[in-house]
């Protein structure tokens, strides 16, 4: 599916044609896949799927946002990467790098979900928390290796449309395991939920089968260093080609970019069971329709990345998630009305799928491609770290105020972000306006 080729070829991915040029390449369906893959798992194991879960069987909040931190792995992944970048896994090794990876990690998904299926956490949350741990550290793995993949077959130039290409398949990833298995457990339960979304995580797993290994670069150094050079030098690379202070800032720059949405990600569920709807409406309204708006997002953010690169689209996308974190005052105000529930979905989807992508443009673009899994890893643990720990309070803090005081509060943690990108602004090197000067082997 995927051509060693793509990347070497002198190809333009800028605007419209771009895309449709990114969409047209083997890789691209390749990516659509592994996309599906990464996205499927997320809600069911680590966010509002399995919130929604435990709120329904009558877990308190405070217990919701605890257990939430089981999934931390998904914040960790960088750790292990220097294994994935160094080693193929054993057991599959003859796949390759990258895809013996996405194998065992695919695999473990699946077991993971089917897991969870046969859990019963009104009985007890131990073995529960056991296997969202296990799903996490899998989900982490695969995400890994997928984005190494994805920036490994593409120049810097070409990350803004491969990133909505992949976002697409991502979200009809959340699509089935937000919207599907909500509606599957508002008729079938949660177990029988949960193991379709275990029996779909095959698609995968086939793809990885299918797929072509990416060319290893002429320039790579990984086989040329040792075990314990494989942890340090993806993290002196990275401070050696921006130095210590600049290093620093990008990488708080990082993790407070999307820290507005994520701090209410745990409590989305619980809200809008609290707010009066059904478990259906959340799957046609946040779980169907809201993806959508957000794959609207995702191919608006990597448009406008093409053409304006991502320094002006930074800014925009930070005040745009911001903001839209107030739009759920309509549903506070409103409880149980079905407008003011499409108009914040409207709002917050747009922005999360817009930001996500020039998000995701800018981290390729600090890459080394001697590290790629490695560095990566460790800027989308950052991206999440910071909303992920106070996702795991905001139960208390909604208990002790109220869900509008949250919202607002969550809003206003977009400052601290802004001033980092106003001393960030010159120092940024965009690739689209400066073509050649960005670091990361790009």
């Amino acid at each position: 599916m995927s051509q060693a080729g793509d990347a070497a070829a002198p190809v333009s991915y800028k605007g419209w044609a771009g895309i449709r040029r990114a969409f047209g390449t083997p890789s691209a369906f390749t990516m659509l896949v592994f996309g599906f893959g990464s996205g499927l798992p997320f809600l069911l194991i680590a966010s509002m799927t399995l919130s929604t879960r435990l709120r329904d069987v009558g877990l308190d909040l405070g217990s919701i946002g605890l257990i939430s931190l089981a999934s931390f792995f998904y914040l960790l992944k960088f750790l292990w990467a220097p294994l994935i970048d160094r080693y193929a896994f054993p057991l599959t090794a003859f796949l390759g790098r990258r895809r013996s990876w996405l194998l065992f990690s695919q695999l473990l998904v699946a077991a993971s979900l089917g897991a969870l299926a046969l859990s019963r956490p009104e009985m007890g949350v131990t073995t529960l928390v056991i296997w969202v741990l296990v799903g996490s550290f899998a989900g982490a793995t695969q995400d890994s290796v997928v984005d190494a993949y994805r920036i490994e077959i593409a120049p810097a130039t070409a990350q803004g449309a491969l990133a909505a290409t992949y976002t697409l398949g991502y979200r009809i990833g959340l699509i089935v395991g937000g919207a599907g298995a909500l509606y599957l457990a508002e008729f079938q339960g949660w177990t029988g939920a949960y193991l379709w979304m275990a029996a779909l995580m095959l698609v995968p797993v086939v793809t990885t089968l299918v797929a072509r290994e990416p060319a290893i670069p002429e320039a790579t150094v990984v086989r040329r260093i040792d075990f314990f050079g494989a942890f340090w030098q993806p993290f002196t690379s990275f401070f050696s080609t921006n130095g210590v202070l600049l290093g620093l800032a990008l990488l708080a720059f990082v993790g407070l970019f999307k820290f507005p949405d994520q701090v209410i990600g745990v409590m989305a569920g619980p809200f809008y069971l609290d707010s009066g709807y059904s478990k259906a409406d959340i799957a046609t309204v946040s779980k169907l329709y809201g993806i959508w708006t957000g794959i609207v997002g995702a191919f608006l953010g990597g448009i406008c990345v093409a053409a304006f690169g991502f320094r002006r689209m930074l800014f925009v996308a930070a005040i745009g998630v911001a903001l839209s974190n107030l739009a759920f005052l309509l549903m506070a105000y409103n409880p149980g009305q079905i407008w003011a529930f499409y108009l914040a979905i409207s709002a917050d989807n747009l922005f999360q799928g817009f930001a996500g992508t020039v998000l995701v443009a800018f981290m390729s673009s600090l890459t080394d491609r001697n590290f790629t899994a490695t560095q990566y890893a460790l800027l989308v643990s950052l991206a999440n770290l910071p909303g992920k720990f106070a996702g795991g309070v905001s139960g208390f803090l909604v208990e002790a105020t109220s869900y509008a005081t949250f919202f607002v509060l969550s809003a206003l943690t977009v400052v601290p972000t802004l001033l980092l990108l106003a001393w960030l602004w010159q120092r940024i090197r965009d690739p689209v306006r400066e073509p050649g000067v960005m670091g990361g082997g790009g």
